[in-house]
């Protein structure tokens, strides 16, 4: 039986580099990074002063004051970025069929600055004066269950946790639950928040940080370069709308493209690195090409995972060489976490986005940062160093490696 074909009719992002599509795009296409000192806490006695934090939200810009008071920093921004995506979709409550439409999230941790301020809260004041909503902010499927409440949506609501792979394997799902049948209409993507003191604490102490760039944040972030150190924390939000192809014809919807595959695979190999001979992402990749039903030559561009660390890089590398083949070598690469800092759970999605522009607008975003490739490590592909190009994408790939060997991998076409 034919598959039901799924296209991407809405966008919406909340981002380091801005709290909408639009912004996001503009730095992306610049070359601009979003890190800089964090302000979201005091950071003295860190190692760690720098991140990718989200600016200027006010969440009562996107949604009811009274509403975003019940919500965590994580869902605030997922449920901003649904509205942008649902309205860019030309869908709201008056006209979305509830029944036949779904939610697919991922979020890596969810609520991690509302754990820390309810344990601070208990240690100082005692148990009965802990936040009385500190469990409904900080669970995971909160976003999922907000933005369910918030645009009527009554179709299956679903949150994945695979680490910094969470939202591309929550866009996969959505993809097979439009292709099923199941839903018309998904609500895909991811959020994270964990710019706070326990957050930035707990990545420094497993040293997957950079912490040589405090002077320098903007240059912090420099994936397969010889002075990669660690990857810089970042937050936000990415939503795509997910529809079935004669759905969004029929109520003449624009279409930015088609998600014509996914896939997956695990690692079994460590629970916070990836397997460095590169097998277990490579199958991903195969598997994405396979359930597409494309050549590997057919990709022009990939969006790496690319964290700027010094295992994950020479890693994804050989993932790329071994799924691809020559066509490695042919290929435009780049990370964009070089600009964004690493999103967590929220990285597949807004990477996604930034992919699906990158293929509107024919133009492949660069990795900023890259003065001296990691040649001696494997590093020898073009990752579009500092300075986007102009040049003909019809397809394109973004990749997801998370803690605990999660792997995943997207693949969009241009529609035809």
């Amino acid at each position: 039986m034919d598959k039901r074909r799924v296209v991407v009719t809405g966008l919406g992002a909340v981002t380091p580099l801005g709290n909408n599509v639009g912004k996001l795009w503009e730095g992306i296409s610049q070359g601009k990074s979003g890190i800089g000192p964090i302000t979201l806490f005091d950071t003295t006695g860190f190692k760690v002063k720098i991140a990718g934090e989200v600016k200027d939200f006010v969440a009562s810009d996107y949604m009811d004051k009274k509403d975003a008071r019940k919500m965590a920093r994580f869902t605030q921004f997922a449920v901003a970025a649904a509205g942008e995506a649902l309205k860019d979709a030309g869908l709201s409550k008056d006209n979305i069929e509830s029944n036949r439409t779904g939610i697919y999230l991922g979020v890596g941790i969810g609520g991690l600055d509302v754990t820390e301020a309810s344990i601070i809260k208990m240690k100082e004041s005692g148990p009965d004066r802990v936040m009385p909503l500190t469990i409904p902010l900080l669970i995971p499927n909160e976003a999922a269950g907000n933005i369910s409440m918030v645009y009527g949506i009554k179709g299956p609501s679903h949150t994945i946790a695979t680490a910094c792979a969470s939202s591309t394997d929550a866009i996969g799902n959505a993809l097979d639950a439009v292709r099923s049948g199941r839903v018309d209409v998904c609500v895909a993507g991811g959020c994270e928040a964990t710019i706070c003191k326990f957050g930035i604490a707990s990545f420094q102490i497993l040293q997957t940080l950079a912490t040589s760039f405090n002077d320098e944040p903007e240059k912090a972030s420099r994936p397969f370069d010889t002075r990669r150190e660690g990857f810089i924390m970042g937050e936000g939000s990415g939503i795509l709308i997910l529809e079935e192809l004669e759905h969004a014809k029929a109520r003449g919807a624009k279409i930015y493209g088609e998600l014509a595959g996914y896939g997956a695979s695990s690692d079994a190999y460590h629970i916070t690195s990836p397997d460095p001979s590169g097998e277990g992402g490579a199958q991903a990749m195969i598997n994405a090409i396979n359930d597409a039903g494309i050549q590997p030559s057919e990709v022009d561009y990939y969006n790496a995972h690319g964290t700027s660390t010094p295992i994950n890089d020479p890693a994804e590398t050989k993932m790329i060489k071994i799924a691809f083949g020559e066509h490695a070598y042919k290929m435009k690469i780049s990370s964009t976490k070089s600009m964004t800092g690493h999103c967590l759970g929220a990285a597949g999605a807004i990477e996604s986005i930034i992919s699906i522009k990158a293929m509107e607008n024919n133009f492949f975003p660069p990795t900023i940062n890259l003065e001296n490739p990691d040649v001696e490590h494997g590093c020898d592909l073009d990752y579009v160093p500092n300075k986007g190009v102009s040049g003909t994408i019809n397809c394109v790939a973004s990749g997801s490696l998370g803690f605990g060997g999660h792997n995943g991998v997207l693949i969009f076409k241009r529609y035809k």
